[in-house]
């Protein structure tokens, strides 16, 4: 009997682990990066054992503190969780050595399925059908070339000991590859220490439907139904469902079945996902075996009524598995969402900074896995999901009800999310009629509202107005804010969305009036109350959630969220500007390539400085023609968001200062 879990993760893995695992009474221990100290799975345990700094190299990927946080307190058993080490065939082997019980399958088979290239020929071996493509050994870039003009293009070039997108890339000509190559490697060998390549024919537009298998040391093995993760951002998933609106009964049958062999070819045990790529005639190709629990099965749960944290226990434990193939049902439709501190309007830049307030919406058929609180700092060091929002119905059409509802009543302050733009997708045409490809984003979604900056609108301006201007004479929470004495006129200047908007405020009794220019818009305001403004506005009465923080201002309502500040009594600040020439870091981070020289003649749009933040490599381009004047980043620096990286010049500015 194992009595005691070490969770060697982080995050919402590592608090939805531990809450199962004190559910069947085990005993708990988190581990914890200096920089997670107060995170929330390190409350939940029972236990906790720092391992290191920040880095991931020197706390989650260090498999020998792990291992002496198991010795020193007593545990018998270690979950992987998903990511870091949970698919490290060399720290499968070290648990067993130190006398460890590995919440998950034998090495073998993580280290084969943990090579694309090798896992593809295993599974040609077996019978399931793979996408055409290069398997070579430690291919070279020159072998890689010559391989992809007998395969042909569209191509995508894979990080063989990938996942999640990293090192994976789409080249559509020749004239891409090589640079491609070198970008793939680069971030290959950052994420995973291993920059071996391999190339595949691109599917065009297909699905992405992944089966849940589980086996166990007896010789059994089942599928839990399949998962729809085909809403995709570079490779990737935003958007998981199950089951796949797109998945008849029969080929549910076939992939099952497909995934189960896979399954057994390798030896395994426990949970593991296989991944297909379904095309338009739903044919289906063999892409991945994710050795793990992966991050979207909560959705498998929902339908199935199964905890497949628990599920893993018991294999681990040397038990059968608790239901056999005929006795697993599917029940209900579950759609789950990645809630990420990142910035969709523009470019999806990863956010960090305190986490105001975050309280989740409640409701029947809801689920909230996160690792998050109100108080926590969203730092640069790691992935940036904050939570997964996951919402059940009887019908695929409640469910998406649901997890609207749940997206927009949440309430999220002091970090930009990715929820309007999530909130979108699932209320999208498309995604309603359960036609959305791994194209959808690219091609059908590219023009939504909330890819691109917002302007607020009159009622915007008078919602923040009205709440940064409440409280300024004394009022208590729950007053309306004004008496009813005449109005007066008050000029105000917010910051919102990039721009300073200046506008004339009137106040009436409980009549707010705000006019920009000639324009004006009327608020009714009824009350405000633990963070909540109740208003009727156009003869509706509604509710805006806020979050003051001095002069700040975090507000929701409509669908959307907004941040403004109240800089009417600040100087003018003269802000960088698009086109300055002043290139600054888009978000904290490490250089890691600079690309940049003193001198160098740029044009509007060229990389100069190659940034890593949460495990992804980003380009911080030029913002206009002219001349490096100076760099003042390298390789391996820490930066913060807005430090200043190059500066360029115009031409003639360089040429007169050359002349001088």
């Amino acid at each position: 009997m194992l009595t005691k879990l070490l969770i060697a993760n982080r995050g919402e893995i590592a608090v939805r682990v531990i809450r199962t695992a004190k559910a069947l009474g085990y005993r708990t221990v988190a581990v914890y990066s200096e920089a997670d100290a107060n995170a929330l799975h390190v409350h939940e345990a029972d236990e906790a054992v720092c391992i290191g700094p920040a880095q991931v190299t020197a706390s989650y990927l260090n498999a020998e503190a792990i291992l002496e946080a198991a010795r020193k307190t007593g545990a018998d058993c270690i979950h992987p969780g998903y990511g870091f080490l949970s698919e490290n065939s060399n720290f499968a082997n070290a648990c067993k050595a130190a006398g460890l019980v590995f919440v998950g399958p034998p090495s073998d088979a993580i280290e084969l399925m943990g090579s694309k290239r090798r896992s593809k020929l295993a599974m040609q071996d077996a019978g399931v059908p793979v996408v055409p493509g290069y398997e070579g050994n430690n291919a070279t870039d020159e072998e890689l070339i010559a391989a992809a003009a007998d395969i042909g293009y569209p191509l995508m070039i894979k990080a063989s000991a990938g996942g999640g997108g990293r090192g994976m890339r789409l080249v559509d000509a020749e004239r891409e590859l090589a640079d491609n190559i070198k970008r793939a490697r680069s971030e290959a060998r950052q994420a995973f220490g291993d920059d071996e390549l391999i190339l595949e024919k691109a599917v065009l537009e297909p699905r992405h439907v992944e089966i849940q298998v589980f086996a166990d040391r007896h010789g059994n093995a089942v599928y839990l139904g399949e998962r729809d993760c085909s809403v995709q951002r570079r490779h990737q998933k935003v958007v998981e469902e199950a089951p796949s609106p797109f998945v008849t009964p029969d080929l549910r049958s076939a992939m099952g079945e497909a995934a189960v062999t896979a399954a057994l070819a390798c030896g395994y045990e426990g949970a593991g996902t296989v991944e297909f790529l379904v095309d338009k005639d739903r044919n289906f190709y063999f892409l991945e075996m994710n050795t793990r629990l992966q991050v979207e099965h909560p959705v498998t749960e929902l339908i199935t009524g199964q905890d497949l944290v628990a599920w893993q226990l018991a294999v681990a434990e040397g038990r059968p598995l608790p239901l056999a193939q005929h006795e697993i049902e599917l029940n209900g439709h579950a759609i789950e969402v990645r809630l990420y501190a990142e910035d969709p309007a523009n470019g999806f830049t990863p956010q960090t900074g305190p986490l105001l307030q975050f309280k989740p919406a409640e409701g029947e058929g809801l689920r909230f896995d996160t690792g998050v609180r109100s108080g926590d700092t969203i730092t640069p060091h790691y992935d940036p999901m904050l939570a997964k929002v996951i919402a059940w119905g009887q019908t695929r059409d409640d469910a998406r009800r649901r997890l609207i509802r749940a997206l927009e009543e949440t309430a999220i302050f002091g970090v930009t999310t990715n929820r309007y733009f999530l909130s979108r997708i699932i209320a999208d045409d498309t995604f309603g009629a359960g036609e959305a490809t791994t194209a959808f984003l690219q091609q059908a979604f590219r023009d939504d509202p909330s890819l691109q900056p917002q302007q607020p609108s009159l009622r915007e301006l008078a919602l923040a107005a009205g709440i940064l201007d409440h409280g300024q004479s004394g009022r208590k929470s729950g007053q309306t804010a004004w008496s009813n004495a005449p109005a007066t006129r008050t000029p105000i200047t917010l910051e919102l969305a990039g721009q300073n908007q200046k506008l004339l405020v009137s106040r009436a009794g409980n009549r707010l009036n705000i006019a920009v220019g000639d324009r004006q818009h009327e608020l009714v305001i009824e009350a405000f109350e633990n963070g909540s403004l109740c208003m009727i506005d156009n003869g509706v009465r509604q509710r805006c959630q806020y979050h003051r923080d001095g002069d700040s201002l975090y507000f929701q309502a409509f669908g959307q969220s907004w941040s403004a500040r109240d800089v009417t009594h600040q100087p003018p600040a003269g802000g960088l500007g698009a086109g300055s020439g002043l290139v600054q870091a888009s978000m904290d981070g490490a250089i890691i390539e600079v690309l940049a020289k003193s001198g160098q003649r740029v044009s509007q749009g060229d990389t100069l400085v190659i940034l890593e933040a949460m495990k992804m490599e980003h380009p911080v381009k030029a913002d206009r023609d002219g001349v490096v004047s100076q760099v003042l980043a390298g390789a391996g620096d820490q930066v913060k968001r807005n430090q200043l990286l190059v500066e360029i010049t115009t031409e003639e500015s360089a040429q007169q200062e050359a002349e001088s």
